[in-house]
């Protein structure tokens, strides 16, 4: 990264090699830094990590035994062990784990190691949102008012319970019942206990409509402290950001400097060092309101990096060393937008997905932040985050412009994943008018996620494979016949693919010279075909179709400018497959049972929609629903299996109508 303010001379002595406290895209982004300002670097990796891109990316590697967070990336006395035996002096957290965690950096300091982070006390003070609460109330910072979930009443309601140690959505629910409150309760606590290691909650009053903005603060030990602009970020599923921009768009001059003021003196009150981010939540009249301060780097920090013209981290690593930040930040340019690209399927709840990622090519007009390369496995473990694509113009218009288009022809193969979504989010009227809101997917999910105009192209990319499939393979030692042998060479060929719950059938005619013809595809020309790269002339425009494809596989990737499509090969002769009973209660996806609904047994009376037992998967835990009214009459999961997705957890006997 090029930055626009000058370094200070020479490292003021101390860091040789940085030990990351993390993993994925956040510790290879740290590593990519670190390597440029001629440090060497050490990875920790839990066993599911051992072949991860941060693991490879690191001059040295530490294994963490185990799988699990609690086992493994929350141990800090594993970590701090890790980086005394790889010789590592310095240690940076990264984000989300033990980023926010006191103790650790005590640990860190203790060991005589740079901790890349704030103070241990400032981290104390702000890393508990309650007691970051009264901090500011003090400092007469405006802020919601918590409610005590003991004494709350109807008129209280939506609340919103937060985990008072982290952030990132985890341990976070909205109420909108009283009688809810104690199982939302149960399940924020299990939740943030398992992934920060603290199960403290708090609630205060849910806002519909608002905006969650925040300010990018850097401070250095000699008491200066800049406010790094303003961040957007309230585009969220279950509480977790999933487009960002900088500057937040819209802000009065007045509520901007509001907002500096405030982050600036939330900074000073704990006499706070580093990166940090103090966020807010603005009401629909405008008004903002505390919500917490973040003690470590952001994952959005890099919208702020492109308008500013700076690398946060090397600031962080510079600030640890002693080094003075200049009396005031560089100026702003231009408009950046960042779009988080997760494993997981919208369309069904938002469920994480885990397999191979076979393919991820990102154009190079955008920056890209991943913890994952093509061929890489995306386990049940972790964060189903995949990539952070940043674009960076002169206005917003054309950075949200520049983002949807590299985003739409990025090629990803091998998982369902939010990619489509993103693009439809940055084109929708009201994103586009930034009209933003934190019910935004609440209000509009249906409508990005409905079949769009690309399904229309189907066919067309049905015609690709088939054509791809049956092309030459120029590396093979034979070639290979077009659509397999036939007595009659003239008869059209066929092959069929499923995509969604529409199947298409492709039917074409080898020809002696050139590439077949297509059969029930009027206006449509065979232009080029080969195993992996098909060009097409429809109605008179000419497109190139990219194709991949696994003979071993069912699924065949095809992208275009159309779009990219997924299809599934639908096989000649189908094999008999297992039915399992009706009212059979399967596993959506993998992961660990955490708990079963209270009293449940075989016999239980139970009804539809009802949870029956909750799911551990990528972090978050996911509720799975009776299918029907009726009696549960078998039981196959208990708290800690783990099971695969597809796996019978249950049978309920749907009751039948009297």
């Amino acid at each position: 990264m090029t930055e626009t303010t000058p370094a200070p001379a020479g490292r003021p002595g101390g860091i040789r090699s940085l030990l990351v406290a993390n993993r994925g895209e956040i510790a290879v982004r740290i590593f990519r830094t670190a390597r440029a300002l001629g440090l060497d670097t050490v990875a920790v990796y839990a066993d599911p990590d051992a072949e991860a891109l941060h693991v490879r990316e690191a001059d040295a590697a530490v294994r963490l035994p185990g799988a699990a967070p609690a086992d493994t990336y929350l141990r800090g006395d594993l970590l701090v062990k890790a980086a005394l035996a790889a010789g590592a002096d310095a240690v940076h957290p990264g984000y989300g784990f033990l980023s926010e965690n006191p103790a650790f950096a005590r640990a860190v300091l203790d060991a005589g190691l740079h901790w890349i982070g704030p103070p241990p006390a400032a981290i104390e003070a702000m890393a508990s949102k309650t007691r970051a609460k009264d901090l500011m109330r003090a400092a007469g910072v405006p802020l919601l008012e918590p409610v005590d979930p003991a004494r709350a009443t109807p008129a209280d309601l939506p609340l919103l319970l937060k985990a008072a140690a982290g952030g990132g959505g985890r341990g976070m629910r909205v109420v909108r019942r009283l009688d809810e409150l104690p199982a939302e309760l149960a399940a924020a606590r299990a939740e943030a206990a398992a992934a920060f290691g603290d199960g403290e909650v708090f609630a205060e009053p849910y806002v519909t409509h608002g905006r969650h903005v925040e300010v990018q603060v850097l401070a250095d030990t000699h008491g200066t402290v800049w406010a790094l602009g303003t961040r957007d970020c309230s585009l969220q599923r279950r509480h977790q950001k999933v487009i960002e921009e900088a500057p937040a768009p819209g802000l009065p001059p007045a509520l901007r400097a509001t907002l500096h003021q405030a982050a600036t003196a939330a900074a000073r009150a704990v006499s706070y060092e580093g990166a940090g981010t103090v966020e807010f939540l603005l009401t629909p009249d405008g008004r903002p309101h505390f919500l917490e301060m973040n003690t470590r780097l952001q994952v959005e920090h890099p919208v702020t990096e492109a308008v500013y013209g700076l690398d946060l981290v090397a600031w962080q690593l510079r600030v640890a060393e002693g080094a003075a930040l200049p009396p005031h930040p560089p100026e702003p340019t231009g408009h950046a937008v960042e779009a988080r690209l997760y494993a997981e399927d919208p369309r069904h709840d938002w469920r994480p997905q885990t397999g191979t990622l076979h393919t991820l090519d990102v154009p190079d007009s955008v920056r890209l932040d991943t913890g994952f390369t093509s061929g890489d496995r995306v386990g049940v473990h972790y964060d189903p985050l995949l990539a952070k694509l940043t674009a960076h113009a002169p206005t917003r218009a054309e950075a949200v412009r520049a983002l949807a288009r590299a985003l739409a022809r990025t090629r990803i193969h091998g998982l369902t994943t939010n990619r489509d979504l993103l693009v439809r989010s940055l084109r929708h009227p009201e994103f586009e008018a930034a009209r933003l809101g934190t019910d935004f997917y609440d209000r509009l999910l249906d409508e990005l996620t409905a079949p769009g105009p690309e399904t229309a192209h189907v066919p067309l990319a049905a015609l690709a494979a088939a054509l791809a499939e049956a092309a030459p393979d120029p590396a093979g030692p034979l070639p290979r016949r077009l659509g397999g042998w036939r007595n009659l060479p003239s008869a059209p060929q066929r092959r069929a693919y499923r995509h969604g719950e529409d199947t298409h059938e492709v039917r074409y005619r080898p020809t002696r010279q050139g590439p077949p013809e297509p059969v029930d595809h009027p206006g449509v020309r065979v232009l080029a075909a080969g195993p992996d790269r098909v060009l097409l002339e429809s109605e008179g425009v000419q497109r190139t179709f990219h194709v991949k494809q696994d003979p071993d596989a069912p699924e065949v990737y095809v992208d275009s400018s159309l779009g990219a499509v997924t299809l599934t090969r639908v096989p000649r002769f189908t094999d008999p497959q297992d039915r399992t009973a009706p009212g059979s209660l399967l596993a959506p996806m993998p992961g660990t049972v955490v708990r079963l609904a209270e009293g449940l047994a075989p016999g239980s009376a139970v009804t539809a929609g009802q949870p029956l037992l909750w799911l551990e998967a990528m972090k978050m835990e996911h509720r799975v629903l009776a299918p029907a009214s009726g009696t549960l009459t078998a039981l196959h999961a208990a708290p800690g299996h783990q099971v695969e997705v597809g796996a019978l957890l249950a049978v309920v006997q749907e009751e039948t109508p009297s």
